[in-house]
């Protein structure tokens, strides 16, 4: 764990340093993808059986291993235990709200010239979702993904996930069953990427790929941009906690270590004015990592990727935040609002000391989906336009025609491109 204070003498070139460390997948990954990807592009089917009997100890024969059946989905909705099932529905209900909320609006006017503009949006046709197996096995996610398509209206939605030995997670098909998956099938690994961009024999291609996933399922996504759309290339978990000294310690080192148990390449960062405070916290960072069943994970992310940095007063704190440009950004302070203000780059930002990250993993609303590795800089997180496209149209009349041509004349002579500048002189003669 790295201790920071912006009154070392050397602070600027380890903060640098942390900012620019890259904890994603190394080249090896990306070679050992792009073998993948050519081989399920030229075998399909059959590529991606040998690699899920590889990878997953799952054999793929009849159709019915591949794809797992509605009424399998519903069954394990109906057997959860009602506290569980009464939480997922919040969390649908709320996650819906919120993306319903999002919707763009049509456009559609005439300016002063009498040309008519706009433009419509409209769903893609399909989505697929990748939702991880293993360690990394979220319901959560699934409704994150799901939902958002489905506001969008996409018509098409289909789930690939790893079934480890044949063994299935029945939260995710419950919450399969809730968001209203179309087609779910048993496959995961850069091989699903390739199978729903390609597509095969058994899986129709999507136009759009998105969810969460290892080093191999975010670099298929990456090489594979082009052929579909994707939401982002999601990089480890991150947390920034900006809190002052009146917090109770406990509570700040919960909220590091929920995202450090996702992943030993994790990163949780404390800001705080108050050094004392600061140990505190590791202090009750260790005794709460040994209660944890995650604890092999959280202790290796926090040992790690860990920092704990204090500074002189709080207002020096957004400005290195906007430096690190976190997925999660926690404001436990008494006036949050004065530090969101100056807040220009972060995934989701968290106000006050009631406002838990976790909670919005959840039940919150928005999406839970965000630009991880700094890129909080450029992009957002997923939302209901990652499922949308928009198409400009103009329509004019003669008039309109003659006011605004000749200026196109103009521009396309002066470009060299006379079949241009001809398509509009022979409709003003």
């Amino acid at each position: 764990m790295l201790r920071l204070s912006t009154s070392d003498r050397d602070f600027e070139r380890k903060f640098a340093r942390m900012v620019e460390d890259r904890r994603e997948s190394e080249s090896d990954v990306a070679s050992v993808v792009t073998d993948i990807l050519d081989e399920v592009r030229q075998r399909g089917d059959e590529a991606v059986a040998e690699y899920t009997r590889r990878f997953d100890r799952h054999m793929l024969g009849a159709d019915d291993d591949w794809r797992i059946p509605a009424e399998a989905c519903r069954a394990a909705f109906e057997a959860l235990e009602p506290t569980l099932r009464s939480a997922l529905e919040l969390a649908a209900t709320r996650i819906r709200a919120y993306h319903i909320d999002q919707l763009p609006k049509n456009r559609d006017f005439t300016d002063e010239a009498g040309v008519r503009l706009g433009a419509k949006w409209r769903p893609v046709d399909a989505a697929g979702l990748y939702v991880p197996g293993g360690r990394a096995s979220y319901p959560s996610s699934l409704l994150m993904n799901a939902i958002p398509a489905k506001v969008a209206g996409v018509e098409r939605l289909v789930v690939t996930t790893p079934t480890p030995r044949g063994e299935t997670n029945p939260l995710v098909l419950a919450a399969a069953h809730l968001a209203g998956v179309d087609e779910i099938y048993r496959i995961g690994g850069a091989q699903a990427i390739g199978a729903l961009a390609y597509g095969t024999k058994r899986i129709r291609p999507v136009d759009v790929i998105t969810g969460p996933g290892n080093d191999y399922v975010a670099e298929a996504k990456r090489q594979l941009f082009g052929v579909v759309g994707i939401d982002m290339v999601a990089g480890p978990s991150e947390i920034l906690v900006i809190a002052d000294g009146k917090n109770d310690p406990d509570w700040i080192a919960a909220d590091l270590l929920s995202q450090a148990e996702h992943d030993p390449s994790a990163q949780s960062i404390l800001i705080t004015d108050d050094a004392r405070f600061a140990e505190q916290v590791a202090d009750r960072i260790d005794v709460q990592c040994s209660m944890l069943s995650t604890e092999k994970s959280a202790r290796q992310s926090w040992d790690d990727h860990g920092v704990l940095l204090v500074v002189s007063d709080l207002s020096e704190a957004p400005a290195l935040a906007n430096r690190l440009a976190a997925e999660h950004v926690e404001l436990a302070v008494d006036e949050p609002e004065k530090l969101f203000e100056q807040l220009r780059h972060a995934g989701s930002v968290f106000l006050g000391r009631y406002t838990p990250e976790a909670v919005g993993d959840y039940v919150a609303g928005p999406n839970h989906v965000l630009p991880t590795g700094r890129r909080a800089r450029f992009a957002s997180g997923l939302s209901v336009l990652d499922f949308m496209k928009r198409t400009s149209f103009i329509s004019m009349g003669v008039d309109a025609l003659a006011r605004i041509g000749p200026a196109a004349i103009a521009l396309a002579n002066a470009e060299g491109l006379p079949a241009h500048a001809r398509s509009v002189e022979l409709r003003l003669k």
